[in-house]
């Protein structure tokens, strides 16, 4: 469904620009038909009339279809938050034994030597 209403969209987009560049500027900067020389079928008013409209008509068009592929977009996308993510199970760690702790000696009883002979 996307694809087509791409289709259409990319069509939407050509067709407005040629009824842009229909259009009579007031410039003379890109306007392509001229007023005066339509070949009689309509007088100039009524063709800027058709043209405006026609150009709002395929803006709102256009509009309307790129919000639609925005809608359809974004419900194929998958949440990013680690907000939103369920939490993982956590891997078991495997028990590590501890060193055993020497015993503190007891009051007024001296340290016991280091196993190790420490050079003096």
């Amino acid at each position: 469904m996307a694809t087509v209403i791409l289709v259409i969209h990319v069509m939407l987009a050509v067709a407005l620009v040629a009824t842009v560049l229909l259009q009579r500027s007031e410039g003379g900067a890109l306007g392509i038909g001229g007023g005066g020389g339509m070949g009689g079928l309509m007088t100039g008013r009524a063709t800027a009339n058709l043209l405006s409209r026609t150009t709002a008509i395929l803006a709102a068009c256009f509009m309307a279809t790129s919000l639609l592929l925005a809608y359809l977009g974004g419900i194929e996308r998958k949440p990013t938050s680690i907000l939103e993510q369920p939490p993982a199970a956590q891997p078991a760690l495997p028990s590590v034994p501890t060193p055993a702790q020497p015993a503190a000696p007891a009051p007024g009883e001296r340290p016991a030597e280091p196993q190790v002979p420490i050079a003096k």
